[in-house]
């Protein structure tokens, strides 16, 4: 079997160059030890924090700042982010090791930190060239990435320091109340006004809820894999939405995003992880899987997948809002609001089967 490429980093995008000199000059005075000149590049995938890759003959790092022009600090917390992180490593080993982190804007115009890299494979719409698993060892896959976020939800948070990550009770409510307001706050004229599936999501709220460390964007495409056992997972990326939550609304995101081989074909058009290959459990097989290894039973498992797909849905239109008024001219973003409607019968169907 030929090795699968390697995830790397491209050019850096016209307008989000790094002050190299300055960024070099900062690094070298918080890790002293490094060698040689820093070569600069840029990941392409995400749309919120920007992500590069600083690397220098004796290390390799990974640098995350946010997005020119970001007034709310709240949104992309590049501290907690980092904190978060170094707190976490230690019982979730997932975890990339933490190096600095600088609040001071005049360095390169923003805050930031620097993480150490983890090198190996991200799985995205399809997998890279090389791949070459078998159905049962994407089985394997699957189910050690399940196990990962499993392993996660299992963590003691009180003892890891983290108790101060959110406000834990109230966590279900907090969420469809934030995620209606947003998506009120982006409709467009074109998209539904989704108050049906907000008013089902309040009257069903579980009446038990259980807290713990949420990842609340655990897809393939932020996990890392070991490029010579691709089974094999390395790292957990992006915790900027990390929080104290339900663990199966965790879940319920994660599934929002899991497109099947059996799925329709507005489904598979909007896939963006490889989900569908022969040996990738069912939504329901990730389901039953998860609670037969947590012991968490839902009371209602609708509840979950209604929640996730209109989180979805949310998400979705705020990306549609910015390019409906101009605020982008991304072609890929044009036809999210027919992805939108899509979202919301699939909330529909779920809401009428009571799964």
């Amino acid at each position: 079997m030929s090795t699968p490429i390697i995830d790397t980093a491209g050019a850096v995008r016209p307008g989000e160059e790094l002050d190299i000199p300055a960024l070099d000059a900062w690094l070298r005075q918080h890790l002293p030890d490094l060698q040689g000149q820093p070569a600069v590049t840029q990941y392409s995938g995400g749309a919120s924090n920007w992500t590069y890759r600083v690397a220098y003959a004796n290390e390799d790092l990974i640098l995350r700042r946010p997005p020119a022009g970001t007034k709310a600090k709240s949104a992309h917390d590049m501290g907690r982010e980092y904190r978060l992180q170094a707190a976490l490593k230690p019982v979730f080993p997932f975890v990339p090791s933490m190096r600095a982190h600088c609040e001071d804007p005049a360095v390169i115009g923003a805050e930031f930190y620097v993480m150490d890299r983890v090198s190996g494979i991200i799985l995205r719409r399809n997998p890279p060239r090389g791949w070459s698993q078998t159905p049962d060892q994407v089985r394997t896959l699957c189910l050690k990435v399940l196990d990962t976020l499993i392993a996660l939800h299992q963590v003691d948070h009180q003892a890891a320091g983290l108790a101060h990550l959110g406000a834990g009770q109230g966590y279900a409510r907090r969420q469809i109340e934030g995620w209606s307001r947003r998506y009120r706050d982006a409709r467009t004229w074109n998209v539904p006004g989704g108050e049906r599936i907000t008013d089902w999501l309040m009257a069903h709220l579980p009446r038990t809820e259980r807290i713990c460390i949420t990842h609340n964007d655990f897809r393939f495409d932020n996990l890392v894999l070991d490029a010579q056992d691709p089974t094999r997972i390395l790292g957990v990326l992006d915790w900027e939405l990390a929080t104290l939550g339900d663990p199966l609304m965790d879940l319920g995101n994660l599934l929002a995003y899991w497109v099947q081989a059996d799925d329709d074909f507005l489904a598979q058009a909007t896939r963006r992880q490889p989900t569908h290959l022969p040996g990738m459990l069912s939504r329901r097989e990730v389901v039953d899987y998860y609670v037969a290894r947590t012991g968490f039973v839902p009371e209602d498992w609708a509840f979950y997948e209604v929640y996730g797909l209109f989180r979805l849905s949310a998400i979705a239109q705020q990306i549609y809002y910015r390019y409906h008024h101009r605020q982008t001219r991304n072609p890929a973003f044009k036809n999210f609001w027919i992805f939108v409607h899509y979202l919301h019968w699939r909330c529909r169907r779920a809401m009428r089967e009571g799964r």
